[in-house]
Order: C-alpha cells, then structure tokens, then sequence
C-alpha cells in the first residue's frame, strides 16, 4: 500500500500547507463562480496555463461573454472568433449549450451536486468534480493529466492510466485521498503538483512537498500509457486570390473547423501551373499538416463554389480562423 493512503491525513496536511504557503494565483483561483470555472477548466483541458496566462485568455473571453446570458444567445462566429487559437473547437460550442441548459433547467444557478453536473451537456466526471470542488468547496474528487501522473508515481503503478482499469485506479485512489473539509484546496494542490514537480519529464522529487509519500524509484518510466495513435499525412494547396480590395475565402463545413473561414482549398492538379508563395506545416490532433499557399488571378480549376465568398480585406481580421491558416494568410499579405 502506498505511504500516502497509510498516511492520508499527513498527506493532506502537506499539500495544505505548501499550496497555502506557495499555490500560484491563477486568476480562476480568485472566484468561486460556477461559470468562470467551467470556462477555467474547458479552457485549460486541451490547453497550457502559460499559454492561458499570457495571452489572458480567460480573463478577455469573460470580458466578452461575463454570463449564461450573454454567452447562451451569440451567434457562432462570436465564439469561434473569442476561441481562436485555443483549438478543439467543440469546447466553445458546448460551453453555450451548458449555459443554455441551466438556465433551461436550473434557473440559472449550477447545480452543486456531481450528478446534476454530469447530466448538463458537455459536462464529464473532471468538469463535474471541478465545478463542484472549486466554486461550492463540496468533496469531489477529480483525475485531470497531472492528477494522473502524480498518482501513478506515488503508488508506483504501471497500469495504463489511459486503460478502463487504470481510470478506475485512479478515481478511487483520488477519491479515498481527498481532503473532505478542504477539496478546494486540495484538488488545486495535487493538480499543481504535477504541474511545477511531478512534470511529465525530469521531475523535481527532490524539493517535491509529498516526496516522502510517492514509492516510485523510477518516475520518468511512469505513468504508462497506450500506444500512440499514428499521425496521419495531410498536404493541402490553397489559393491566395485578391480583387478589388476583397480576398476569395471559403466557409469550412466538416466536423474539425466547422465555421472556420479558410482559404480555398484545389487539387495538386489544379495548382500545378501557379506561383508558390510559401509553405508551411502545422499539427492538428493525429494530423500532420502540410500547407501551400499559390497566387491566383481567379479561383484555379472552376467557378467559385458554394463555400466560398468574396470578403472585404478589412473584414477578414474579424473572422473566425484556425492560427496556421491566419499566420500563413497574414505572412503573404504583408
């Protein structure tokens, strides 16, 4: 058994005392609003703390949509346009349909309790525990990537922690460990661990506050994960056509960019005869995408298609639209 259950009060007591003394103050740790929470956490799920915090994402995206109200009737340009390069867009998507349903089905006030919070749309087991520990401080355990890592290492577990046994592993551990009287503090103090000790390379152990809990003697081995899913190949040949002030853009419509503008997209065959103005590469999920960008006079290879339109240049800065493309359409334009 590992020393953190034998102990479980000392343990807690730690994490306490050093996130007390040394927390960070984030500034989603300076409310207790149930929805500046949820967009804390939505946010943050496929997205880096720096990368929140320096471009004060959170706090800009609260100037913007400060309650259910404001967010639950924007068109869907609005939330793509204030979600733009934090990516995995269906996070923005269903923020609006958690703020609709409760002020549909709960007045407008969150439920406090975990099973009213899973049954709101877009809401799973982390964000349930997250809004519930941290804006009501009610006992919820939670199991995020850092959670999960530093569990592994302090009990030394070599379970895939992304495997149905390995969840289950650390959601009791998890739970059993929580500080009932404390969980806000708690559940921030865990996670902040393996953010600024338990990182996912070259731990810091030896001034880690719970060091003398975690059995591990190989940290960098754990935790273990499935194999990888392989990345996947993608060349795209998009036009670069400009008249009379306007560029030729065109609507997305699949499932990963849907209402994204971008630029239109022809075969390697239908820009074979055109300039090369540059090329890029970006990654998105198991996407290893290759970019090149071709001077057109008229849109090559046929009439405009339905997606497509002709935008104001001055328009274009307000449109929704992924970094690399917005990056590489920027580059050429200047």
């Amino acid at each position: 058994m590992s020393n953190a259950l034998q102990n479980a009060e000392r343990f807690r007591a730690c994490l306490r005392e050093w996130f007390e003394a040394d927390g960070q103050d984030h500034p989603w740790r300076k409310t207790t609003d149930p929805w500046a929470i949820l967009v804390s956490e939505v946010m943050l799920q496929q997205t880096t703390v720096a990368a929140v915090r320096a471009g004060r994402r959170f706090e800009l995206f609260l100037t913007e949509f400060p309650d259910l109200a404001t967010i639950s009737v924007a068109p869907e340009e609005q939330l793509l346009k204030a979600w733009e390069g934090l990516g995995y867009y269906n996070r923005v998507r269903n923020l609006q349909k958690t703020a609709r349903a409760v002020l549909e089905d709960w007045g407008g006030v969150f439920p406090r309790a975990v099973p009213d919070l899973l049954a709101l749309p877009g809401v799973g087991p982390y964000t349930a525990g997250a809004i519930a520990s941290f804006a009501y401080n009610e006992p919820a355990p939670i199991v995020d990537g850092n959670i999960a890592r530093v569990l592994a290492r302090v009990f030394d577990d070599p379970t895939e922690v992304d495997s149905s046994q390995g969840k289950a592993l650390l959601w009791n551990w998890s739970e059993e460990l929580l500080d009932k009287v404390s969980p806000r503090i708690f559940n921030s103090a865990l996670m902040e661990i393996g953010q600024v000790f338990c990182r996912p390379k070259n731990p810091n152990c030896m001034v880690c506050p719970i060091a003398g809990f975690c059995i591990t003697r190989v940290p960098d081995r754990l935790p273990k994960k499935k194999a990888k899913v392989k990345t996947i190949a993608v060349v795209e040949h998009a036009l670069v056509v400009r008249k009379a002030g306007k560029i030729l853009l065109a609507k997305e419509e699949g499932s990963r960019r849907k209402g994204f503008y971008r630029l239109p997209l022809r075969t390697a065959e239908e820009v074979a005869d055109l300039e090369l103005l540059r090329t890029s590469k970006y990654a998105i999920t198991k996407h290893r995408v290759t970019l090149h960008l071709y001077r057109a006079l008229e849109a090559a290879g046929q009439e405009l298609r339905k997606e497509e339109r002709w935008v104001p240049l001055k328009e274009v800065t307000e449109l929704p639209m992924a970094s690399p493309v917005r990056r590489a359409l920027e580059e050429v334009l200047s």
